[in-house]
């Protein structure tokens, strides 16, 4: 905290020297960085806020950063409408999804009819509890006819450490750790699931569920938050809490069961995709940053 109160002081007196720039814009990328943001604010400029998180499913701290936003923001930029709805102000509040960069796209090879043959579930995901890594496991066991992988964003001592107490993994089940190159497992998968715990934490927007639809792969992700923005429950994926496990490997077996489905449901995660543009949100970026 100390070092953090460093920074917005050192940052709120290096942004003073914008002072006479007659045009200048303060973009704020986060809550984190409020000391640039009350310098703009003190300054009179035009201050932007990208806010990604959802301040209001955090603690105080965050709570008090959200109230900052919402006093010195000329605009205020949410990645979905569910983010946006916590926030009282309303005036001057834009939501904008995210997007898939475009190189990332270029990297997808959507191929349903192979994708089908694979019968491969993926999963990215992060070493916090909330994110379902032990209900992937379950599924797993569950159905042991069926390919199931696992990439973890953090290191494999770490990966070890956390799953020591966790029941041996099927052999169906394959779990890597942090990679570079994620978009070789979107290629080599058919179908992706965000097991977020909405009773611990929500999403505010999914991302990986969007590169997922990128690559022709239906998804199913939580019943809440800015990721469910994204599936419309039977058209493009599911909607399931992870709570109704049951409910998950139902799913997971009907679609692999049934490929009319399958290719119906990864056609419209491709269309859906497409409406998450990278130029059409940097275009309405810029269109408020101007």
């Amino acid at each position: 905290m100390a070092r953090y109160v460093a920074v917005q002081v050192y940052t709120f007196l290096f942004a003073l020297r914008y002072m006479f720039c007659r045009d200048c814009v303060f973009y704020i990328n986060t809550l984190l960085p409020v000391g640039p943001a009350l310098a703009g604010w003190f300054m009179g400029k035009k201050v932007v806020y990208h806010y990604h998180e959802n301040a209001f499913a955090k603690g105080w701290f965050y709570k008090i950063l959200a109230w900052a936003m919402q006093r010195v923001a000329d605009r205020i930029i949410c990645v979905s409408a569910y983010q946006a709805s916590f926030l009282k102000r309303k005036r001057g509040v834009t939501v904008i999804p995210n997007a898939v960069p475009r190189d990332f796209v270029a990297k997808l090879h959507p191929d349903a009819e192979t994708a089908f043959e694979r019968k491969t579930v993926l999963m990215l995901s992060s070493l916090k509890e909330y994110k379902g890594t032990r209900e992937f496991i379950e599924l797993a066991g569950r159905l042991p006819q069926y390919k199931f992988v696992l990439v973890i964003n953090d290191t494999q001592e770490h990966i070890d450490e956390y799953l020591k107490n966790t029941s041996s993994k099927s052999v169906n089940l394959t779990i890597y750790p942090r990679q570079e190159r994620v978009y070789q497992f979107y290629n080599e998968s058919s179908i992706a699931v965000n097991l977020t715990d909405p009773r611990k934490a929500i999403e505010t927007f999914g991302l990986t569920a969007l590169e997922a639809m990128s690559a022709g792969l239906p998804v199913i992700v939580p019943t809440v938050g800015g990721i469910a923005e994204l599936v419309d429950d039977g058209v493009n994926g599911y909607k399931i809490d992870v709570h109704n496990i049951d409910r998950i490997v139902e799913r997971i077996d009907n679609i692999f069961k049934d490929k009319s489905l399958y290719l119906k449901l990864s056609e419209n995660a491709l269309l859906m995709s497409k409406k998450y543009d990278e130029t059409s949100m940097i275009d309405n970026i810029l269109e408020i940053l101007q």
